[in-house]
């Protein structure tokens, strides 16, 4: 009898165990109705733009998709708690849309984190949703009070019928783009700004204080991003002043050096711009004075230009890049006839063909003008 007892025990243990085996090992498979799952992710700026989604195909109902699949408005989809839920912006769970940082969606401020997509769709207006609910299956529990932003687009036609429903980035620029929902024949844009001033500076001050900041390289990035951009000039000053400090060994580097030296000019501190870069020369390599001649010229600073073109040549004499920038000098200045025997020289050492045809040129201007 205890034999009995002990083996329907364990029959009883091993029903309940493949019971919960079966359960646990559903097979991955192919998307309820054959809607592609994809996911797209691009940078606007230095912002991580990420939309998860499923994609529905038109699957010969061209002409039925929008404001009969895809319906107007908000509906009672007869399943969940929303009595006016709006599409869901693709299918299957509910599309998804995260950015890293702060953005502006047509031009209204959307802070940074993940957020389900909806979209109630009119045909000469529709309504973006960004909810705080992005765990939701579809729209089917869909709650208004989650909303964070609502933003007004207009459809537009597309230029070529779109099976399977896609997001696009489209007319990009550095610190903008707009993301284009496409499908069947319409196309549902909206734009997306970011302040890449801020957000890179933000990045600087948080990565500044981790073990990216023990290096003068990085504090050098931060204060030439300033420098370029004419902006958060004043800190940048002080991170050009770490870069260039005994500490992580930046103070024997021309670039550091420099970018400090364009920061004070950016201030108006000229003379104190001058006097820095008097510092940097010393620790210029034969190509640093060569681009740094050249960006004087640039600014018409043909004078200044041809010092450091012949600091160049007496540190190394008689190379390519020394005769070419002693030619690039002289003519700066006007002296064509001093010009042109460095500009011959420089010919005979070329190598390359974008720098052969840059120099022919030269020669020919100059040998035209003598």
């Amino acid at each position: 009898m205890k034999k009995l007892l002990i083996a329907a025990f364990v029959a009883v243990v091993i029903q309940f165990c493949f019971t919960d085996l079966a359960h646990a090992q559903l097979l991955t498979s192919t998307p309820s109705g054959g809607n592609k799952k994809a996911s797209v992710t691009e940078m606007i700026g230095i912002t991580d733009v990420t939309i998860n989604y499923s994609r529905p195909h038109v699957n010969k109902r061209d002409g039925h998709i929008w404001g009969e699949l895809v319906y107007n408005g908000y509906a009672d989809l007869g399943f969940g708690t929303s009595k006016a839920a709006p599409w869901r912006a693709g299918a299957n769970e509910n599309t998804t849309i995260e950015f890293s940082t702060d953005v502006k969606v047509e031009g209204q401020p959307l802070a940074a984190g993940k957020y389900g997509f909806f979209i109630a769709y009119g045909a000469d207006e529709s309504t973006l949703i960004f909810s705080k609910n992005a765990t939701s299956w579809g729209s089917f529990f869909y709650n208004q009070a989650e909303d964070v932003l609502r933003v007004k687009v207009k459809p537009v036609p597309a230029t070529a019928s779109v099976e399977w429903l896609k997001y696009e980035f489209a007319d990009q620029t550095p610190t903008s783009a707009v993301i284009q929902l496409q499908w069947e024949k319409l196309v549902i844009p909206f734009k997306v700004d970011v302040d890449l001033p801020a957000t890179q500076l933000a990045v600087f001050r948080k990565e500044l204080r981790t073990n990216k900041g023990f290096n003068w390289e990085s504090w050098e990035q931060a204060a030439a991003f300033c420098a370029q951009n004419k902006t958060n000039l004043e800190e940048g000053l002080l991170w050009a002043d770490t870069a260039t400090s005994v500490n992580f060994g930046g103070n024997q580097v021309f670039q550091t050096w420099k970018t400090k030296a364009a920061i004070l000019s950016n201030l108006g501190r000229n003379a104190e711009a001058t006097a820095t870069m008097k510092t940097a020369l010393p620790f210029a390599d034969v190509n640093d004075l060569y681009f740094y001649g050249k960006s004087l010229i640039a600014e018409n600073k043909g004078q200044e230009a041809l010092e450091v073109f012949k600091l160049d040549y007496q540190k190394h004499p008689d190379e390519f890049l020394t005769n070419t920038g002693m030619a690039r000098g002289y003519m700066a200045v006007g002296d064509n006839k001093k010009a042109l025997p460095y500009a011959l020289k420089a010919q005979k050492q070329v190598v390359g063909k974008i720098n052969k045809d840059t120099i022919d040129k030269m020669v020919t201007t100059l040998q035209a003008a003598k």
